[in-house]
């Protein structure tokens, strides 16, 4: 059973989801922010908490798990009840759990659980199709301080004039000055804008380049024929368990049994109390293990179970 995918499905649309046994998984909505430094719109969204102390059975959980799966209430919770049980021993033992697009949980020296939460995931609704982004900084008053700039270096003085036949000449040079300088603002202000878009069409037009070059398909005429390699790879961190003996030779011989049934059967070593440990097989997801568990189980060992463990 995917716990975390039921969970996570919840979150979307409630504030608290408790897991019965183990505790409530709680969403708080913040506000849009900037970062100041980075200057990195985020959007609205739901923060992810943990509360051990909220353990109580309120039914959501187990009812949504009915209800996909069609099978009867009761039968859901004995299935969380398990998981939450194999949940716990691996946090005795020290193993991380981790609910993939929520978070992970570790027991702390004090035996207390202690949620690190994942930020894949916005759960908040309202923002579907949002995300954050990187603006550059605003530049302001840059015409002002240039034209304050000009006015400085070409100032302009009145004095009084004795009122002759040749004033309107005067007035009129007086009024060309001003004028060009006028226009010399403006030349200036009006090459500035002109640069300013070049330069933003420059971009958008190298922009369009690269995503013409990404978008390319390339077609050889005569391809070489495709290789199929076939190859089993025994690795991963989740493994199915079939067993764990005290005398490594009665490990040995588990492994030969299990082998001429046709799993994959290994030994992983020893664990925390010396005892071997002898696995059906090891897989990569968490998904792919607990698929391969229900077929252990029902076909050949109901006690089976699942370790995930990182070997060296």
């Amino acid at each position: 059973m995917q716990l975390e995918t039921y969970i996570s499905d919840l979150l979307y649309r409630y504030d608290c989801v408790t897991v019965p046994g183990l505790g409530a998984f709680l969403t708080n909505r913040v506000s849009a922010k900037v970062h100041k430094t980075t200057h990195t719109f985020y959007p609205p969204k739901k923060v992810l908490s943990f509360n051990e102390q909220l353990q109580n059975n309120d039914g959501l959980l187990a009812n949504y798990i009915s209800e996909v799966e069609k099978t009867p209430y009761s039968k859901a919770a004995e299935k969380i009840s398990e998981q939450v049980k194999s949940i716990k021993s691996f946090l005795v033992e020290g193993e991380t759990i981790k609910f993939e697009n929520i978070g992970e949980l570790i027991l702390n020296a004090d035996g207390n659980i202690v949620f690190d939460p994942s930020f894949h995931i916005n759960y908040l609704t309202d923002s579907f199709g949002f995300s954050h982004f990187m603006s550059s900084d605003i530049t302001r008053e840059i015409y002002k301080d240039t034209v304050e700039a000009i006015e400085e270096t070409a100032p302009i003085a009145f004095t009084p004039e004795k009122r002759s036949n040749n004033n309107w000449l005067k007035y009129a040079a007086t009024a060309v000055i001003i004028l060009g300088l006028a226009g010399l603002s403006a030349a200036f202000l009006y090459n500035n804008s002109i640069e300013d878009h070049n330069q933003l069409a420059q971009e958008k037009a190298n922009e369009q380049l690269d995503a013409k070059v990404q978008e390319a398909t390339f077609i050889i005429s005569n391809p070489l024929p495709a290789a199929t390699l076939s190859i089993k790879k025994q690795s991963g961190n989740y493994h199915i368990v079939a067993g764990a003996f005290r005398i490594e030779a009665n490990s040995d011989k588990k492994v030969n049994q299990l082998r001429a049934k046709g799993y994959k059967a290994r030994k992983i070593g020893a664990n925390r109390y010396g005892l071997h440990e002898v696995v059906y097989a090891s897989f990569e997801t968490r998904a792919e293990a607990q698929s391969e568990l229900y077929k252990v189980r029902r076909e050949h060992n109901r006690d089976a179970w699942l370790l995930i463990k990182k070997l060296d």
